[in-house]
């Protein structure tokens, strides 16, 4: 153990002695401290940097768990919006210039000034040369500037077949979509100058229950700026067939009448209509026409019930008097096929248009098809039922749209306006492309059904209940109601008087 020791000690002693020879190699080890102090110190801040990060990364899957659904559905309408504006931008030529092309407003220099209402009953907003406001695209409103144009909660005159959001949809950015035309701008919607157009006037919707869905839109748009107790709502006027809306400081109405087929049918009764066998008389139209003389504004449509059957049921006598008719009874048919029969009766009313409308007095417009959205496979969603849980516009097609629409139908529109129609112009609202776009804003089962609320049972069975034709409001006839106020305003004031 001493010797163990001994050699120990000795032992110090000589590295001792060996110091001072490698005094030559300190300057090294100073930079060997630094270089040391400089990586404890990298490292630091790297296992600083790590945390940092770590906690960053978790907070999304912390989200994740309970997810906003509006943050996630903007998230979503703002890749549609970008990729809607990339692709138009790409287009150029077809966008130069848009800033020029927005809506200008001018007086009409055939009316003196008189007070605000005056100013605005002079506004003639004049839509572009060869402005298509048809084609273009839908955008997404996150911040609600321009849609909705009114709340749901703010309009008393909307029924509960439309209301969805008070009947249990739990989304809302249906009502958030704008038309936005691709060569143009619409010009802003304006409640007072609309009603300054209809002071002392009247505007009817003519037709099923799509431009009754239209008139309650319209309804609702007038309205927001009339203070209570200077309007009101009357339904069922001259037999039924006729709702009147009143704003009574304008002396203006706001009227539906219900003629799903225009001519006269044995579906004519606007309560009780569902009528298993429908039959038409196709020649026979001044029943529903007498109602419409004196109007100012007539907005005319007929579609949805052409598609119950691939052939329609003519009445036989329908070129008869309507009292052997009424007589006669709705037994006697021929079966005709649907655009046959869609064109004579859109030739009858063409005909009754051009004899009895003074286009001096009167504005007349036919509505294009609304769709329905009833193949969800169309869009790419084959697991889907219907239009139920949709909440986005179709987007992304590379290929035709192919979701049942009878376009056969809007092509014997088309025809029949341009030949028809010598005397009296018609403006051909051309909604139909680009509704079948809107598969998200169908009612679908947040409605009524035989006038009573759906049940959640019957909620939860959206193969039998979801209604893929009519459409929520707020929502997409708010848009084709903002195409009528922009063929109005765009017109001068003193043409129909």
């Amino acid at each position: 153990m001493l010797q163990r020791r001994k050699s120990s000690g000795a032992a110090a002693p000589a590295a001792a002695k060996q110091a001072p020879a490698r005094r030559p190699s300190a300057p090294l080890s100073l930079a060997g401290l630094l270089v040391s102090l400089f990586l404890v110190a990298t490292f630091l801040y790297n296992e600083d940097v790590v945390k940092t990060t770590s906690t960053a990364t978790e907070l999304p899957r912390h989200r994740a768990a309970s997810p906003d659904l509006r943050v996630l559905q903007e998230a979503a309408h703002h890749k549609v919006n970008t990729r809607h504006r990339r692709h138009h931008e790409e287009e150029g030529g077809k966008q130069q210039g848009k800033k020029n092309k927005e809506p200008h407003v001018t007086e009409n220099p055939g009316l003196t000034a008189g007070g605000n209402s005056s100013i605005r009953q002079r506004q003639v907003v004049r839509l572009p040369e060869g402005c298509d406001v048809y084609k273009g695209w839908w955008t997404y409103d996150a911040a609600g500037e321009q849609a909705p144009l009114y709340r749901e909660s703010e309009c008393e005159f909307l029924t509960e077949q439309v209301t969805c959001m008070r009947n249990g949809r739990r989304d809302d950015s249906y009502q958030r979509w704008r038309w936005q035309p691709g060569g143009c701008d619409l010009p802003r919607f304006d409640a007072s100058v609309l009603l300054e157009r209809l002071r002392n006037k009247r505007l009817m919707f003519v037709g099923d229950s799509l431009n009754r869905n239209q008139w309650e839109s319209m309804v609702c748009l007038v309205q927001s700026v009339i203070p209570r107790g200077q309007k009101t709502l009357l339904k069922f006027v001259n037999n039924g067939s006729l709702n009147v809306f009143t704003a009574h400081e304008y002396n203006a109405t706001v009227e539906f009448y219900w003629a799903p087929f225009l001519v006269q049918s044995n579906s004519d009764d606007p309560q009780v209509h569902s009528v298993p066998d429908r039959v038409i008389a196709w020649r026979a139209i001044a029943k529903h026409a007498k109602h419409w003389k004196g109007v100012h504004y007539l907005v005319f449509n007929t579609y949805i019930w052409w598609l119950n059957t691939l052939e329609i049921k003519v009445h036989r006598r329908a070129h008869d008097q309507q009292q052997q008719q009424q007589q006669l009874g709705w037994s006697k048919y021929a079966l005709v096929d649907r655009p046959i029969a869609y064109r004579e009766v859109l030739k009858t009313w063409a005909k009754w248009v051009d004899r009895h409308i003074d286009p001096a007095k009167t504005s007349v417009f036919f509505m294009g098809m609304s769709p329905n959205h009833i193949m969800p496979w169309a869009w790419g969603n084959d697991g889907g039922i219907k239009c139920a849980m949709e909440t986005q516009p179709i987007v992304n097609r590379s290929t035709p749209l192919d979701i049942g629409t009878d376009w056969r139908l809007h092509g014997v529109a088309r025809g029949v306006l341009a030949r028809y129609l010598r005397r009296v112009p018609v403006q051909f609202v051309d909604i139909t492309a680009l509704s079948e776009l809107r598969k998200d804003a169908h009612t679908s089962v947040h409605t009524l059904r035989q006038g009573k609320l759906l049940t959640p049972d019957q909620q939860a069975d959206p193969k039998t209940y979801a209604d893929c034709i009519h459409w929520c409001l707020p929502g997409l006839p708010d848009t084709w109601n903002h195409f009528l106020y922009a063929h109005i305003v765009s017109s001068p004031s003193d043409h129909i008087m």
